[in-house]
Order: C-alpha cells, then sequence, then structure tokens
C-alpha cells in the first residue's frame, strides 16, 4: 500500500516528459557558456531584452506561420483569451519591437537567452523546453547587416570555447527565384519548399521531373541545393540558374562573403544552399552552425524582412538562435570543458566566528561556503566541494587547513585577493 501524508496519500513527483532538472554542475556550466556569449553580443551593442513566456497566440500565427501550429503549447486564459507558450523568440521580438518601439528611430540591437516550448509526440521522445542564446538586428539591411549577425555568431561560439564549428550561410532568395521562374501551380512550388526544409533532396529530384517543370529549372532544382564550400560556391550557383534571375541574391551574398573575410571570420563559414529553414518567414540569407559529431544543427537563423509588417510595423530584420543544450553537447563531444570559478574557500568555526569572517571574505571576492566542521572533516568537506582552500575562523583570525585537518598558518590581514589557481594537495600541503 502506498503511504499516506497528512493530507492523504503520498504523491510520488515525477518530471513531466520532455522537461528535466538542471543540476548545480551542469547549471553553472551552462550559465558560463551563456554568459560568455552574452558579453560577446553586448560588446557589439546588443542590449538585453526579457518577454512573456507567453504570446497571444493570434501573434505568433501571423508571425511563424502554420508551419508550427502543431508544435505550440496551446491554453486559454481566465478570460477565455487564447495563448501559446513561445516556441521561438524572433517573432515576440519583433511584437515588442512593433508595439514597444513604435515611433522610435532603429535600428535596434537585441539580445536574449531564454526558454522557448515547442510540443512533441510521445513517441519521439524529444524535448519540449529548450535554452536559447541570441539576437535580433532590427531595422538594417544590406550585406554589412548580414555580415554583422554572422560575425556575432561566429565570435559568440569562440568566445565559449566551442573549437570546431562551421557556420553554413545560403539564401532562400535564390530557390524562390527559380521557383518563380518555373511559373508552376502553387501546389508544386510548395511541395518543393516542404522538401527543401526536409532536406529531402531525392523529394526535390523528383518534383523537377514533374510534366510542364521548365529544363532549365530542373536542372538548377536538382544542382543548386547541392553546392557548398567557398567563394567559389557562388559563382556555381550563377551558372546553375543562370536562367532563373538570381544575380541579384548572388551579388549580395557574394558582397557579405567579402566582408566576412575582412573582419578575419570567413574561415568558419561556409556557403550551402541546401540550408532552407524550417519557418516560413525567411525572405534572404539564412545560416545554420554544424559541430563535428553532432547530428543536427546548433541553431541557426537568417533574415525575415516580412515579420514586422504583420504587426503593422514593417522593418528589414535577421537574427540568430543557439541551442544552449546542443552546444554543451558538442563542447562534450569535442572534449572542450567548461571552466566553471572554482569555490574558493569551505570556511569552518563557530556560527559568530565563521559568519563574520565570511562576509569579510565575500567583500574582498571570494566566493565561500560556510560549514560547521573543524580539521580533517572540514579538510574533507572542501575537497569535496572543489574548493581551492580549507579555511576556519578562530579568535585570532582566519587560518589555513591542509588535507590532514592541521593549521598551516594565518590568512594575511588585510584579506589578499581570491586564489586564482587550485592549490595542490599534497601531503602536509594546503587544499
Amino acid at each position: 500500500m502506498q503511504p499516506e501524508s497528512e493530507r492523504g496519500t503520498i504523491v510520488r513527483p515525477v518530471t513531466p516528459r520532455g522537461f528535466r532538472d538542471v543540476l548545480p554542475q551542469e547549471a553553472a556550466e551552462r550559465e558560463v557558456l551563456s554568459r560568455a556569449m552574452s558579453d560577446v553580443m553586448s560588446a557589439w551593442g546588443y542590449g538585453l531584452i526579457e518577454t512573456p513566456i507567453v504570446e497571444q497566440y493570434a501573434t505568433l500565427e501571423a508571425g511563424v506561420g502554420g508551419d508550427m501550429a502543431g508544435e505550440v503549447f496551446r491554453l486559454f486564459d481566465a478570460d477565455g483569451g487564447l495563448l501559446a507558450l513561445r516556441p521561438e523568440m524572433t517573432v515576440p521580438i519583433a511584437r515588442l519591437v512593433a508595439t514597444r518601439f513604435a515611433g522610435e528611430e532603429g535600428p535596434y540591437r537585441l539580445r536574449y537567452a531564454a526558454d522557448v516550448f515547442r510540443e512533441q509526440a510521445s513517441m519521439r521522445g524529444q524535448s519540449r523546453q529548450f535554452t536559447q542564446v541570441g539576437l535580433e538586428f532590427v531595422g538594417a539591411q544590406g550585406p554589412i547587416a548580414d555580415a554583422e549577425v554572422i560575425s556575432v555568431l561566429v565570435e559568440s561560439l569562440d568566445a565559449a570555447g566551442l573549437a570546431e564549428f562551421v557556420v553554413g550561410v545560403g539564401t532562400v532568395a535564390v530557390l524562390r527565384a527559380i521557383l518563380a521562374s518555373a511559373e508552376m501551380p502553387q501546389q508544386w512550388s510548395a511541395a518543393v519548399l516542404k522538401a527543401a526544409h526536409d532536406r529531402n533532396l531525392v523529394g526535390i529530384d523528383e518534383l523537377s521531373f514533374a510534366p510542364g517543370v521548365p529544363t532549365a529549372v530542373a536542372q538548377a532544382l536538382r544542382e543548386v541545393p547541392r553546392i557548398r564550400g567557398g567563394r567559389e560556391a557562388i559563382e556555381q550557383c550563377r551558372l546553375a540558374a543562370a536562367a532563373s534571375g538570381v544575380d541579384a541574391a548572388l551579388d549580395e551574398l557574394d558582397a557579405v562573403w567579402e566582408l566576412l573575410e575582412r573582419s578575419g571570420v570567413a574561415e568558419r563559414v561556409s556557403i550551402d544552399f541546401g540550408i532552407m529553414r524550417s519557418f516560413d518567414y525567411y525572405t534572404g540569407m539564412v545560416l545554420e552552425v554544424y559541430a563535428p559529431g553532432l547530428g543536427l544543427p546548433l541553431g541557426g537563423g537568417g533574415r525575415y524582412d516580412g515579420v514586422l509588417a504583420e504587426f503593422g510595423a514593417p522593418a528589414p530584420s535577421a537574427g540568430f538562435a543557439v541551442g544552449l543544450e546542443r552546444l554543451h553537447i558538442a563542447m562534450a563531444e569535442q572534449r572542450s570543458g567548461v571552466a566553471v570559478p572554482a569555490l574558493d574557500a569551505v570556511l569552518g568555526g563557530t556560527d559568530s566566528l565563521a559568519f563574520s569572517a565570511a562576509g569579510r571574505l565575500r567583500a574582498a571576492g571570494w566566493r565561500v561556503r560556510l560549514s560547521t566542521r573543524t580539521g580533517i572533516e572540514l579538510a574533507a568537506e572542501a575537497r569535496r566541494a572543489g574548493a581551492t582552500q580549507a579555511l576556519l575562523a578562530l579568535d585570532a583570525g582566519i587560518v589555513r587547513i591542509n588535507e590532514r585537518g592541521e593549521q598551516i598558518g594565518a590568512l594575511d590581514d588585510p584579506t589578499p585577493e581570491p586564489p586564482q589557481t587550485t592549490v595542490p594537495a599534497t601531503p602536509g600541503g594546503a587544499l
């Protein structure tokens, strides 16, 4: 029989499917990664914003389009309004700019670190909550704006410590131009776009042989999504789709590449005309981040010049989002440790002495945890906590403790700066 509490049967708590708890060590590493990326964005002038985790369902529907309608968590509020947990951050930020910055002169550089939510079927076993770190550059367009977004992404991942990654960059304008030149029914064009979203090259090939597809268009559909590489890939695409009027889009992409070369980040970038993001709102440049050993992109983004027009405030926009969970996994796959600041000391002693001494240490910048232990037990606790030092508060001041629990000297007065490196735990030495 189940035991009972004072109010009835005890509930056996479980974490909801697709959600998980993040324990201290992992949470600390995630915090370090997020802060490293955010610091780079801040250095480029991007200001931090926060938006509600819920949006009006109609707002998301207008901004995202129908392709995510089955993936959002929907709920009714007490007034009967239909809300949804945000499935991504672009539309909430577009809504914020359209409403809160109305009448103000742009451009706006905005960054975020936020949780997003997507419904998944039980059988898929996938996460339903993700943390994204990213930015939106609203009110600017042209090669320099696209190059800025790509450059900040590369620098952010470098700052996070990810050793190996590639940013694939393409443009949806090329495929849209090819489809427009085909002059085929809308149903056929939609099928090609869906196959492109799914990275289904075989499906695109099959659709290229549909009755009525012009020969030049059919050939471009089979060749263009497979073109990738450096700057030479742009010219390959120009030749493959010469009959579809893609020069303007490719000229802009070429100008972006030149800026990336000038800024020194082009070595991290690859042109990839197979990239077609799954949202309907992208209008030009699109990007995805790949890391060896990870079968899914770490993140992505692009240009979405039409979203704010849905809210009555048209403005060119571009941005990216990196999945913090996937970045963390990629770091582990590459054996790139995340350097979490260590606890500087575990401080023991009587309550009044230790409490006062810990305050002085923290005022000097130390990370200090209080303990009721002394001697060898205090030393053992400091070792388990990964602390650089074990300290003991006495009437005469603060003393250091070695791994055998022996006092080995007083801490300097005035209080020194916190230790920068871990003191080796050698026999008879300090922790």
